[in-house]
């Protein structure tokens, strides 16, 4: 199943341990079967995280998936939650960034002791 998503082995075996994916029925030697089934929902796990989703809220999004009663209005409820947390850290960024920018603006880079970026850190 690693080499089918690119999920690295001990990230699957986490996924199970803390219940985001099933454990897989084993074979008479005790290898773990995966079918299509594990598959397509790791492929789920993996394109939740990568949209940044928390494994707590991959699970809840599981939960409803699992339990068969999600609605559309449920996940896009959960969906623009997210939303809402991403544009949060993307103002962050670009207001870090600005400062940043100005800060290194500020900087001569000569090889004098005295340094405007240490000394806008220590002002801050």
């Amino acid at each position: 199943m690693a080499r089918a998503t690119g999920c690295n082995l001990e990230t699957i075996r986490y996924y199970e341990k803390i219940g985001i994916m099933p454990d897989p029925p084993r074979s008479t030697k005790g290898y773990r079967s995966y079918d299509d089934t594990h598959v397509r929902r790791l492929k789920f796990v993996m394109r939740s995280r990568d949209l940044g989703f928390s494994l707590e809220e991959v699970r809840g999004l599981l939960g409803l998936v699992d339990n068969r009663i999600q609605t559309c209005a449920e996940v896009q409820a959960m969906a623009e939650v997210h939303l809402g947390e991403v544009r949060a850290k993307i103002a962050d960024l670009t207001r870090i960034e600005r400062v940043l920018s100005e800060t290194v603006a500020r900087c001569t880079g000569d090889a004098a002791p005295d340094c405007a970026i240490i000394d806008a850190l220590f002002d801050a």
